[in-house]
């Protein structure tokens, strides 16, 4: 049986790491590099690194600790893919195809879009086409307006008129071979997913969804795996709260016989 995958997310904000709340308040925990290794010796199945930043401003305003600051985000991935020892997918401001190959060339294994796949949806279908659907994943992004799901794109800030059902059906439809789905009202609050839209979706398509949004404790990943149908389950504030996290986090799944892989500390120089 395929395993499910633990999978930490890290946000990108104009050069520094940030943890995330409501898609509108952040907090630096600085270097964007120094967090993958880490990642990466804790044994994290995979990794999702997106950038949220809202120009192309990227200056951590110093070059100590041994990372020399970088001025754009392909730089960064460079960087990132030397310390990452797990598959990585990059998302962000991605709105051609040239930029998909930039990434991929940078040490990207797959990317994430959003606001252009909706602008667009046969740019779902030229991505697919170009690269091979299992390296295109879909992030959507979902709010609960007036008591109903709505899909928002623009980094939360402007809503569509999908049901994140109706457009994951379309992505699928489209060629996209993953889906990311989150919750802007459950990010950063530590309540726990919001079971109900995980299994709406995952429950509608073929293509594996990956559940984000609102982890507080290891608990919340194992309420996912038992109660939806999700592939993997991902999470970024919580991993930055302790030392070996992704470990412990797997350790926890495991134990209680869950469908996940052993847990790990690498080796990793």
């Amino acid at each position: 049986m395929k395993k499910k995958r633990l999978i930490p997310i890290l946000l990108l904000k104009n050069g520094w790491l940030v943890q995330s709340k409501e898609f509108c308040r952040y907090q630096n925990l600085g270097n964007p590099v120094a967090a993958v290794k880490r990642l990466s010796q804790w044994a994290s199945d995979e990794l999702i690194y997106l950038d949220i930043s809202k120009d192309e401003t990227y200056d951590l305003r110093r070059d100590d600790q041994g990372y020399q600051n970088r001025h754009s985000f392909i730089d960064i991935i460079k960087d990132v893919s030397t310390v990452a020892f797990m598959p990585i997918t990059v998302g962000g401001r991605i709105r051609t195809l040239k930029h998909i190959k930039d990434l991929l060339s940078a040490g990207a294994d797959k990317v994430s879009i959003n606001s252009k796949a909706l602008a667009d949806k046969k740019f779902i279908t030229e991505a697919a086409k170009e690269f091979g659907s299992q390296c295109v994943v879909v992030s959507i992004d979902v709010k609960i307006v007036n008591g109903e799901y709505k899909v928002f794109s623009n980094g939360g800030l402007v809503s569509t008129d999908y049901t994140p059902v109706e457009w994951a059906s379309i992505a699928e439809s489209y060629g996209a071979g993953e889906i990311l789905l989150n919750s802007i009202d459950r990010d950063g609050m530590k309540n726990g997913y919001d079971i109900n839209l995980l299994e709406n979706v995952a429950e509608k398509v073929n293509i594996p969804v990956i559940a984000c949004g609102g982890v507080g404790a290891w608990s919340h990943f194992a309420e996912a795996l038992d109660k939806t149908s999700v592939d993997a389950v991902a999470a970024a504030n919580i991993f930055h709260y302790s030392d070996q996290s992704v470990y412990y986090a797997k350790k926890y799944l495991y134990e209680k016989n869950y469908n996940v892989r052993a847990p790990d500390i690498l080796s990793v120089n």
